[in-house]
């Protein structure tokens, strides 16, 4: 398939502090990339320089060919916490971009009750988010981002506020969206679990300063039940990247310690 999104030596410094060493990335149309790493490692901010809301140090960022320099309609961002208007009922906040986009009423309603029925809100329009469970509010941001029909969903650890039970439901149903409508997703999660059952590819970041060390397609077919996990397959690949973490995960901690003694 085409690459819709070419990431060519992008480097993040905040001061002296190399954030993010020069970093290669082709995401093909309809990937659903998963990112993991340790804290600090910069996938987040990797993911806000393709939203646009940081600028690289070095390097380039092209989607559709076009070197991105700031945010755009055409990046659906979702983050962890839900950046709901809280003025705004369930219904307008789906509406916001619509109506910035000068779209009639009449349209903005039929898109917008469209998803919401997509992510399991049907009823809940004239709702506020502060009358709304975690979950539901992250619906509501999830339905908002996708009814601006963006080009990619830029997702930075959008269900890891939530409880398991929640976090698991809310997996199956971006997954079951992402299945019917082949939306291109750069997903940020701590999640192994998460990453592999979500993924059709899952990047490894290794510790500060960032760089992929890995990058592994999921040998898993689609439609995917939650039962998948527990399929050899899966607990091989989780196996697999669960070592690679753990490496980075402690390659950070020395790195910290070594730090700390040199203050």
């Amino acid at each position: 398939m085409p690459g819709i999104l070419s990431i060519r030596g992008v480097e993040r410094r905040f001061d002296k502090t190399l954030a993010l060493q020069a970093t290669d990335l082709d995401v093909a149309e309809n990937d659903f990339i998963t990112i993991l790493g340790p804290s600090g490692c910069g996938k987040s901010t990797l993911l806000r320089i393709v939203a646009g809301l940081d600028t690289q140090t070095a390097g380039e960022v092209l989607l559709d060919g076009r070197r991105i320099t700031g945010p755009g309609a055409d990046r659906g961002m979702v983050f962890q916490s839900y950046t709901l208007f809280p003025w705004l009922t369930v219904l307008d906040n789906v509406c916001f971009g619509l109506a910035e986009r000068g779209l009639p009423r009449a349209q903005q309603l039929e898109v917008a009750h469209g998803f919401l029925a997509q992510v399991g809100l049907k009823g809940f329009d004239k709702h506020y988010p502060k009358q709304l469970s975690g979950g539901m509010q992250q619906r509501t941001a999830i339905a908002r981002a996708l009814a601006n029909d963006p080009r990619m969903l830029l997702m930075d650890e959008p269900f890891g506020a939530l409880d398991h039970q929640t976090r698991e439901l809310m997996q199956e149903l971006l997954l079951g969206i992402w299945e019917a409508q082949k939306k291109t997703v750069l997903f940020v999660t701590h999640d192994i679990d998460e990453a592999v059952f979500m993924g059709s590819r899952v990047v490894v970041m290794s510790a500060r300063p960032g760089r992929i060390k890995l990058d592994r397609v999921v040998p898993l077919a689609h439609p995917r039940h939650y039962s998948v996990k527990t399929s050899a397959e899966f607990v091989q690949l989780k196996a697999e990247l669960t070592e690679q973490v753990r490496v980075e995960v402690r390659a950070a901690q020395e790195a910290q310690q070594a730090n700390a003694a040199a203050a």
